[in-house]
This record gives C-alpha cells, structure tokens and sequence, in this order.
C-alpha cells in the first residue's frame, strides 16, 4: 500500500465512523447554524434605549426644555421621573434605569442670570459600553443645549447670529456605514464557530481510538504517523468547509452582511485554519488521557483564544504588549482579520497574503507538532 491509500483507507474509516453516529453528525452540521443565530441575535454593540430616570428638582420652562433633549432622544428612553436621589438609587439597585438626570434647583434662575448652571448626571457603571456611549451623548446634548441658549441670548440682544460661520462635520463609518453589528459580527462569528467545533471534536479522535482498543492495531500497521494525521483531519476539513459554506449563506442571504471582497481568497483561508484548528485539536487528542480531559482542554484552547486573543470582541491594539505577542500563535487572530477584510473591506488576496502566510506556517508547525507527541506518547 502506498501511502495516499494508507490515507484514504484511514479517511473512509472516519467517515463510516461518522455515518454511525447520526447525533455527532448533527452536531457538527447543526450546531454552527444554531450557535450563528443564536449569537448573531444575542450579541449586539448597537446601544440605544438607554433606560433614564430624570430628577428635575427646578420645574421650570428651561429645565423641561432640557429634559425634553432626553425624551427625544433615540439612545435614551425615560422611564421615569423621581424627586430625589433616593429615586436613583432604588432605579439603580432594581436595573430599571442606566442614566439619572439630576436638575437642581435654581437651574433656570443661575442660566437667566448669566451664570454658570450645573446638573448632574448619573451613569451605571456596570455596564461599561452603555455607561461610555451615555457619557459621550450627555455631553452631546449639554454641548447642543448650551449653543441654543446662547443663540437665543443673543438674538435677544439683537445680535444677528446669522452671518457667523458654524461647524457641520458629517461623520461616516468606513466599510459599516449603518453601523450595523451583524455586519461587524458576523465574519468573526464564522471563526469563533469553526474553532470550537473543529477543536472540539478532533481532540477526541486519537483518545478514542486508546478508548475502544484500536491504537495498538494502528502501531503495528504499516502506516506512517503523518499518513494517520492527514487521514484523521480530511472528513473534517471536508464537514468545516460545509460549515463555512452554510454560515456564509445564511450571514449574507439571511442577515444581510455584505461579502465585497474575493470569495477565493475566503475559502483558502478558511482551508487553512480549518486545517491549523484540527492540528490544534490532533494535538490535543495526542496527549490527552481521557475524553474529558480532552474536551474540556480542547474548549479551553478553542472558545478563549478566538473570543479574547482575535480581535473578536476587544480590539488588540488595546491589550498589553505581552497578550499581543501571544495572540500571535493563535491562527484565530488571523482568521478574523482576514474575514473582516473579505466581508467589509472588499479585500482580496493582494491584501491579505500575510494573513494567509501566517495560517499556513501555523496550520504545518501544528500538524507536525501533533504528529511528533503522537509517536512520542507512542513509543512509551
């Protein structure tokens, strides 16, 4: 036997494996699908609705002017008025609100005067996202409330405030102008999924085998080490890439996320670290000595690096230099980069070779890495 038939012998052996078991086979052709909607639904960065109690101690024209900012407002939602600060508190302590507006008394007096008006306003720090996104538009409207009363100062003066030059700036998200989070979540949604689920289930294949007795039979055959690798990992390169296929359909036909740049360039480097995340997962399964410990080592490896390490959720750039350098040895980080950059950025591979460079230098050392500490394991 040469050794594409040792190879081939070894892949229809899994694949008849998995034909035997239907509810494996439907993890892995389901559980992507559901884990993608389930996520794509749940995880949002879209803030908006902020509950908001207002406390308005002044009851003037100017204060309800003020609170009307807030009402109308599309990222607060006031849902309620209190009376003192006690209101905010039991607002706070119960979640039924995330930003308090205090308006002291003496508001609309200290602003005719020409004085310096103070109010404050409260934001829950237990979520940090609304708690710095209600900052930034509190100032927003304060700033916008302040040039109205001015204006309305000086035309009261009978200063013409017309001829002065003013600031329009237009700002525009590149790549994700609606600032959709579907778009922005999607692409590395894809990564994270593929991860967990091709780590997940080739961690347990060569554990498996020690299980029902059948290593000592692959020892003594005339196979090669690499031959039994390359084996183990084709049915599952060929399950991921139905996977890649399946949630790039439903990403771009059912969620409605663009996919501007080269399909090409996506599928080879989906090959890849589909292929570098079952090395990774092979590796696992080599030294593991039980199932469990292998699942649980290979989640660890899989689901914490592709969330905290690929620039899934918190960008990089912000984490200490030391965790920047790890993220390194992850191919998760390269992934998303690289599917970020095919699915908003319209790029293709003149602009993501070095991502694919990397995944390929990392899908090789991780194969041979899983071969050798599977001989290794062996020989003892």
């Amino acid at each position: 036997m040469n050794g594409l038939t040792r190879i081939g012998a070894v892949t229809v052996k899994e694949f008849r494996h998995l034909g035997r078991d239907r509810r494996m086979l439907a993890v892995v052709v389901l559980l992507p699908i559901m884990m993608l909607l389930l996520f794509s639904y749940a995880l949002s960065f879209d803030i908006e609705n902020v509950t908001t109690i207002v406390i308005d101690q002044d009851r003037t024209a100017t204060s309800q002017q003020y609170v009307q900012r807030y009402e109308q407002s599309a990222f607060f939602d006031v849902v309620a008025h209190g009376d003192s600060t006690s209101d905010v508190d039991e607002a706070f302590a119960k979640g039924t609100a995330k930003v308090a507006v205090i308006i002291p008394a003496g508001f609309e007096h200290t602003i005719l005067s020409g004085g310096h008006a103070e109010l404050a306003v409260l934001v829950d720090g237990t979520e940090p996202n609304s708690a710095k996104v209600g900052r930034s538009y509190s100032v927003a409207i304060n700033q916008l409330f302040s040039t109205e009363l001015t204006r309305e100062w000086a035309e009261q003066q009978g200063i013409d405030t017309s001829s002065l030059g003013s600031l329009d700036p237009r700002i525009r998200t590149w790549y994700n102008p609606d600032r959709r989070s579907s778009d922005f979540l999607i692409p590395g949604l894809m990564v994270v999924i593929l991860a967990i689920v091709t780590v997940q289930q080739t961690a347990v294949t060569l554990v498996r085998e020690r299980t029902l007795g059948t290593e000592e039979q692959l020892e003594v055959s005339p196979m090669r080490k690499i031959e039994l690798m390359i084996g183990k990992v084709i049915p599952w390169t060929i399950l991921a890439f139905i996977d890649v296929v399946v949630i790039v359909a439903i990403g771009v036909l059912g969620l409605g996320v663009p996919l501007r740049g080269s399909v090409v360039a996506l599928a080879v480097g989906a090959t890849l670290f589909i292929l570098s995340s079952l090395g990774m997962g092979l590796a696992v399964s080599a030294v593991a000595p039980t199932e469990d410990t292998a699942n649980i080592a290979a989640l660890m490896i899989a689901l914490l690096p592709s969330f905290l390490l690929s620039g899934f959720v918190f960008p990089l750039e912000q984490m200490p230099e030391v965790v920047q350098w790890i993220s390194y040895v992850f191919p998760a980080r390269y992934m998303v980069s690289l599917s970020r950059g095919v699915f908003l950025k319209g790029a293709g591979f003149a602009e993501l070779w070095p991502e694919l460079a990397a995944l390929t230098v990392i899908t090789v050392i991780l194969i041979a890495l899983s071969t050798l500490m599977y001989a290794r394991k062996a020989r003892r």
